[in-house]
């Protein structure tokens, strides 16, 4: 049985050849097989905005937040997830919540 690891591998391998179905399938198995893999759920949140399922990658993103909530890192990712989301759809709410996360990605970043 592949690892959580090995999983995600296969699902970046299939995501960098354009085949996003294809790599959500395997970063969705990688999360069966490790519910916590913070990594997978920022490949899905990016991989599911390609395929254009805004609220689905807000979902991972935020999981992402939630796993590592002291990582400057995943909050810029939330941030970028979010405004992404208001390109595609035009939809205000997604503005202070992108801002929102951006300045928790600054205090985060501060503190170090």
């Amino acid at each position: 049985m592949p690892t959580a690891i090995e999983l995600y591998n296969e699902g970046d391998q299939l995501k960098a050849a354009g085949k996003l179905d294809e790599a959500v399938a395997k970063f969705e198995a990688s999360l069966a097989a490790d519910p916590t893999y913070l990594v997978a759920h920022s490949a899905l949140a990016v991989t599911l905005q390609r395929l254009g399922k805004q609220e689905e990658a807000i979902a991972h993103a935020q999981k992402a937040c939630e796993l590592g909530p002291d990582d400057p890192f995943n909050f810029t990712a939330m941030s970028v997830t979010y405004q992404r989301a208001y390109a595609a759809t035009g939809e205000m709410k997604y503005i202070p919540l992108a801002e929102e996360a951006m300045e928790k990605s600054r205090i985060l970043q501060a503190g170090r």
